[in-house]
């Protein structure tokens, strides 16, 4: 008999499922798709992903499978105002690592999985795990999905011939698009490009078109994507963001993308699929052993994400509406070139390991006068 039935095999129902195999639980992972399989994601893991990944018992591998170290991210504002941002390496906030990682989600996935089916999987039918993405059958079949009025599509493909990244990714605003480069092996580079929905309808059958047309419309990426030359197709994904409610009824939760997604220009997806099923571990554990997985002996775990990621949701939503105003976008780039102090902050919180209300204390007490 099972224990507990995880739906889906990415990064948030395997780590689900090795958290809570490893507390002697049996667990069934299931998934309807065939493992490697292509995934649109920016395959982006912040620096505080790695101590998820070390807990998990995956992160030597990951180093080993070619992940690419990322010590910052540089941003390129519609004026051209460029802000080269590093995480920061000393002060009170320190990242498990001093890098973030980039590597291809078929390589991260199928690690992850290894590491799952390396445990024993079997016992009693009585927790089940919604792991199973933006479609989850879980979310959907309980009535949790709601749009979000934020109607983007993010467009992605993997790309070769783009030099002098190192250790950098790069960010290209201009509203209403942003563009960013993220090496993610030797030579490949995941080339995204994030527009409004409406704009992309017309051009369900031509995204290969419209992703370069859009592209050169983007002032500073043309020259950058000069010698460029594509490593795989164009894949879509939208709306991106959507909302889904907290399960009402006992015995299910939600991870990862299941449970709801907003932003990809902070890169929390990764992470925040990892950081969830840490959560949801420690609250199932408990529940599974005194015998009673109903919604209020669960419902600690819909708190314990609110306290994790409500912060940062706060700063998300405050660097969506700077990024799509195009005076905003150029005003806040200046802000930011002359703080260093407050740039390497937020690179922190984007990064995952400094409190997001640093953020907030340090614009207050900033000369905003003079700007």
């Amino acid at each position: 008999m099972i224990d507990v039935v995880v739906v889906g095999a990415g990064p948030a129902g395997s780590a689900a499922a090795i958290l809570l195999a490893e507390r002697g639980w049996s667990v069934t992972l299931l998934d309807k798709a065939a493992f490697p399989r292509p995934k649109i994601c920016g395959e982006y893991l912040s620096p505080e992903a790695a101590r998820v990944m070390d807990r998990l018992g995956v992160l030597k591998a990951v180093d080993a499978a070619g992940a690419q170290p990322l010590s910052g991210m540089r941003i390129t504002a519609p004026d051209g105002t460029v802000l080269d941002g590093t995480y920061p390496t000393s002060g009170p906030w320190r990242g498990y690592r001093d890098h973030a990682l980039a590597i291809r989600r078929e390589v991260f996935d199928r690690i992850l999985l290894e590491r799952a089916q390396a445990l024993p999987v079997e016992v009693r039918s009585r927790l089940v795990v919604g792991a199973d993405g933006r479609a989850s059958v879980v979310a959907h079949a309980l009535g949790l999905v709601r749009p979000h009025r934020l109607q983007r599509l993010a467009l992605i493909q993997h790309v070769s011939g783009i030099e002098g990244l190192g250790d950098r990714g790069e960010i290209y605003v201009d509203p209403p698009d942003y563009s960013i480069l993220n090496p993610v092996a030797p030579g490949i580079v995941n080339l995204s490009l994030v527009v409004p929905l409406a704009h992309a309808r017309r051009f369900s059958s031509r995204l290969e078109t419209f992703m370069g047309a859009r592209l050169r419309q983007l002032r500073h990426v043309p020259a950058r994507l000069a010698g460029m030359k594509a490593e795989g197709p164009v894949m879509a994904m939208g709306p991106l963001a959507y909302r889904v409610g907290e399960p009402r009824v006992g015995g299910v939760l939600l991870a990862g993308d299941a449970a709801g997604f907003y932003d990809p220009f902070t890169g929390e997806g990764l992470y925040t699929a990892l950081r969830s099923a840490e959560l949801l571990a420690e609250v199932a554990h408990p529940a599974l052993s005194t015998g009673d997985v109903s919604a209020g002996a669960l419902a600690p775990y819909a708190r314990a994400k609110r306290a994790a990621f409500a912060d940062k949701a706060r700063v998300t939503r405050a660097l969506q509406f700077i990024i799509a105003h195009r005076r905003l976008a150029n005003g806040a780039a200046r802000f930011l070139q002359r703080r260093p102090a407050l740039l390497s902050t937020l690179m922190g919180v984007i990064g995952d390991f400094v409190p997001p209300r640093k953020i907030w204390g340090q614009v207050l007490h900033s000369d905003i006068a003079r700007d």
